[in-house]
């Protein structure tokens, strides 16, 4: 198979694929990248840690893998910002040590590129460099002066880069808006791959086959996700409301490797963690589909043009301010996740014109 515009530049070079450990969605938006690699003849190694690694693991048992320690950026119930502001010492130390050990990996394995989610530690100076990203632009619960100086700090580390590949259409018709749309863009190439999922609206079943997936009326998927402890906290209220559910919905956990179960019931099935394939599935069967607004769920919804109510991890501005993009577009449904109440909302949602 021809390797895809954005990535003619790769076809048939050994090289190294890094998301960053901040929840599972820069992971998950690297696997159609990962396997449009190999469809190029690439030979691919991954690395990373926890969660991400076990779910790029299942996916790809076949690939070789590094052991990379994350950023692990602590959150707090409140104060999103503050909260990461104070461990900047410690994100610029993971900038640096990761560089370290690239170049180190470099020497030992011969990569010959590499391609970074959101990791800005990982460029070199000798070998193709790719840095994926959707956030040009980063908004601050601060203010304006601060996004200002995020933006500076941004560009800084992008531009150490070769390539800049931002997952959304460069036209009017994006998801991003803002964020993926700034007015200056950085200094080195900067290319709008479009959005990256790894879903379709028509997944194979277990023999390989495409087949239509019927939509099950008031069926629910959940997925829950994100950073502790909020993702535990959204869960909870989940749990506590899914009882006086009269239908049926499937509740995926976000936690793979996750041993401990909470029990299913006939209608309300709970999982820790599904393939890619079971989660697309279940997608297509869904009537709604809960879960964060995080960018990588957005794509993935996206791509299958299923009604949602997104839940922004509150404080993280990111997923407020694509929630608010998003619904004013009406292509999403937006709830909050103090006053969540899930009958209310999903009651609001079916009165709610989207535009898919």
């Amino acid at each position: 198979m021809a390797a895809k515009n954005y990535m003619t530049c790769l076809t048939g070079k050994k090289l190294l694929v890094v998301p960053l450990d901040w929840g599972l969605g820069h992971a998950t938006r690297c696997v159609p990248v990962i396997r449009d690699l190999l469809d190029s003849h690439c030979e691919v190694w991954l690395a990373g840690e926890g969660a991400q690694e076990k779910l790029l693991r299942e996916e790809f048992p076949s690939l070789p893998f590094l052991p990379l320690k994350g950023y692990r950026i602590k959150y707090a119930k409140t104060g999103f910002t503050g909260k990461i502001l104070l461990q900047a010492p410690s994100i610029l130390k993971s900038i640096k040590d990761e560089n370290k050990w690239l170049k180190e990996q470099v020497i030992k394995y011969g990569f010959e590129a590499l391609i970074s989610d959101n990791r800005y530690g990982l460029y070199h100076e000798d070998i193709l460099s790719v840095f994926i990203t959707h956030q040009l632009y980063i908004k601050s619960s601060l203010g304006k002066w601060s996004e200002r100086i995020l933006q500076k700090w941004n560009y800084k580390f992008i531009n150490r880069f070769n390539e800049c590949w931002v997952p959304d259409e460069e036209s009017e018709n994006n998801l991003g808006g803002e964020l993926s749309h700034p007015v200056k863009l950085p200094s080195i190439p900067t290319k709008y791959i479009g959005p990256l999922s790894r879903f379709v609206r028509q997944p194979a079943d277990s023999f390989g086959e495409k087949k239509n997936i019927n939509e099950i009326k008031d069926h629910l998927l959940i997925i829950l996700s994100g950073p502790e402890p909020q993702r535990t906290i959204l869960e909870n209220k989940v749990v506590d409301q899914i009882v006086n559910y009269p239908a049926t919905a499937t509740i995926v956990r976000g936690l793979p490797g996750e041993k401990n179960i909470i029990p299913s019931t006939n209608t309300i099935h709970f999982y820790n963690h599904l393939s890619s394939e079971e989660l697309n599935r279940e997608a297509m069967k869904a009537e709604f589909i809960i879960s964060r607004s995080g960018y990588s769920t957005i794509m993935d919804i996206a791509a299958l043009q299923k009604k949602s109510i997104l839940i922004p991890t509150p404080g993280q501005t990111e997923q407020e301010y694509l929630a608010n993009h998003l619904m004013k577009k009406q292509l999403v449904f937006c709830a909050d996740q103090i006053s969540f109440s899930l009958l209310k909302n999903i009651e609001e949602a079916r009165n709610f014109e989207y535009l898919l």
